[in-house]
């Protein structure tokens, strides 16, 4: 028995795991833009349900329960680190450093610009741009990942994908989107 579960729960527990653990680690770094990031709330996420597994295995849809662990992982590192952030560019701005990094190639701007944009966007309209566009997920089952409403869902996707479009740029939706399928694709 590991803490409260069983030898049986810890073994449903495990199978869950591994099976999904890929699935959750792809869609964190989605979502955090880097693999430690992405290693690490995958972790988190499933510690928590692990911590909860009794009441999770009685759900209807653990896949679903699972994201919006994440999401709410996600959401909750997003905030420390944008805390942690501002501190650091004020330090930064105070003793007048500059980033003067360039990409090597095309792809690797693109990438670094779409993270980048990413990376701008509040929480939540990042984890439903993920989740919708990436992921793929309807927007019933992005709505219950995120626990919200559907109507909330299509609002954010619409501001989010305007925003991303104001950052990047008209020319990014047509031949670096190709370029960027053709070398990350889904």
């Amino acid at each position: 028995m590991l803490g409260r579960l069983n030898e049986e729960e810890l073994a449903d527990f495990t199978e869950f795991a591994q099976a999904r653990q890929r699935h959750l680690m792809r869609t964190a770094f989605l979502l955090s833009g880097n693999r430690q990031s992405a290693q690490d709330l995958t972790q988190t996420a499933l510690l928590d349900l692990c911590r909860a597994w009794r009441r999770v295995r009685r759900v209807d849809d653990v896949d679903a329960y699972a994201h919006r662990v994440l999401i709410n992982a996600y959401r909750t590192a997003a905030r420390k680190a944008d805390r942690e952030r501002k501190a650091l560019w004020n330090k930064a701005w105070e003793s007048g450093i500059a980033d003067d990094g360039t990409a090597p190639d095309r792809t690797v701007g693109m990438r670094l610009s779409l993270l980048s944009a990413l990376d701008r966007l509040p929480p939540k309209a990042r984890a439903v741009v993920v989740l919708r566009y990436w992921e793929d997920l309807s927007v019933e089952a992005t709505a219950a990942a995120l626990g919200c409403s559907t109507g909330t869902v299509k609002s954010q996707s619409s501001r989010a994908l305007a925003r991303l479009r104001t950052m990047l740029g008209d020319g990014f939706a047509t031949s670096d989107s190709e370029l960027w399928e053709n070398s990350y694709g889904n």
